[in-house]
């Protein structure tokens, strides 16, 4: 018997029927979860998944109870839980190690440009099923995951066409898209939900926002005057700045920084011309994540023009590549989004060094 009609509900067709709130992000703005009442069965709803999306909805139905789904749902359906996880981001498989689950994932995009301990240690275990646009799907079949988990960047995913002709369910995470700090980590409530254990997620998550605001707090507190923060490279011609509202804005200032440029108050990153960019870092008192460069010698080789900057004559140049692995991966892109309070944390160290004493984790100063 269809789940809604089970539940005594009379229209079958509409997910309207779910609206029993099971967990309301704080911080996060693109998923919710929410069921039928008196129903077990669980509606996880990704929105507006990528970038430029407008009213777009990604709907998984998590079925419980020995429940069905129901008449005329549009959607992927998961049955109880899953237990083999595919997962195309590196951001992804730190979110599910968060939450203890990363045992679980059993097929990955670019094997060797992850960093997790738990992922790499058993490596040979872990299909390497390719990037978008040249997926293994053979490998991807024979890995046999309950869900596929998808990224989109300007639109759908590639992927997705195919995987409804496999029959194989999937979720976009969208976390990328979170412009709070914060936002991004919750992420991991919503695929807690998926592996079957969101309360667990929920208590992995409730700290992180204490020990975030405290740091931002103690910053605040402080009243210590802003630096002024040049951020990014070249990127061919142009230099990309973030919006003033973005992720990285917003710890620049939850640091007690200020973001260089703010003139745009889009939501994308928009790119400034080479002149601009060198005003800019020539006004800047601290310049972060210069591209790839882990030295200033790297650094004046890459960007000569701005060789006679302040912040690069007295070096005032910290990137965030400070975990890298041997084939190039870069850790920040990965574990960083489940550990907003320690990121905030190195760009205190940064902006304010009185005010930390910790190592750094994600950042180096170049020399």
């Amino acid at each position: 018997m269809p789940l809604l009609a089970a539940c005594g509900h009379k229209d079958a067709s509409m997910t309207e029927g779910f609206d029993c709130v099971v967990y309301e992000p704080v911080h996060a703005s693109g998923f919710n979860i929410k069921k039928a009442e008196g129903c077990e069965s669980v509606l996880l709803t990704a929105e507006n998944p990528w970038q430029g999306a407008s009213d777009v909805k990604q709907n998984l139905l998590i079925l419980r109870g020995g429940e069905g789904v129901p008449d005329g749902f549009e959607g992927c359906v998961l049955r109880e839980k899953a237990c083999r996880i595919a997962a195309m981001s590196s951001t992804q498989v730190a979110i599910l190690d968060a939450v203890g689950m990363a045992g679980r994932i059993v097929a990955v995009s670019g094997l060797d440009f992850i960093s997790t301990p738990s992922l790499v240690q058993r490596r040979d275990s872990v299909a390497d099923i390719g990037f978008e646009g040249n997926v293994n799907y053979e490998l991807l079949l024979a890995s046999e995951p309950d869900i596929v988990l998808l990224y989109g960047v300007n639109s759908a995913n590639s992927m997705e066409n195919k995987l409804k002709e496999l029959g194989l369910p999937y979720f976009y995470v969208g976390d990328y898209l979170e412009e709070s700090p914060l936002g991004k980590a919750e992420w991991l409530v919503a695929l807690a939900e998926i592996a079957g254990v969101r309360e667990h997620g929920e208590k992995v998550f409730a700290p992180l926002p204490e020990r975030y605001e405290a740091m931002r707090r103690k910053v605040a507190e402080a009243a210590l005057p802003a630096p002024k923060v040049m951020i990014n490279a070249p990127y061919g011609d142009a230099w990309f700045m973030p919006p003033s509202g973005s992720y990285a804005a917003r710890l620049i200032a939850d640091a007690g920084g200020e973001l260089s440029y703010k003139g745009n108050t889009g939501n994308t990153s928009v790119p400034i011309d080479m002149e601009d960019a060198y005003m800019l870092v020539s006004e800047a008192d601290v310049w972060l994540n210069p591209g790839t460069v882990s030295t200033m010698e790297g650094l004046r080789e890459a960007c000569p023009k701005m060789a006679d900057a302040p912040c690069v004559v007295s070096e005032r140049v910290f990137n965030n590549n400070r975990r890298m692995n041997a084939a190039g991966g870069n850790d920040y892109f990965e574990s960083a989004v489940v550990h907003p309070d320690i990121v905030l944390r190195d760009l205190v160290k940064i902006l304010h060094p009185g005010l930390v004493d910790e190592d750094f984790v994600y950042y180096r100063r170049l020399k």
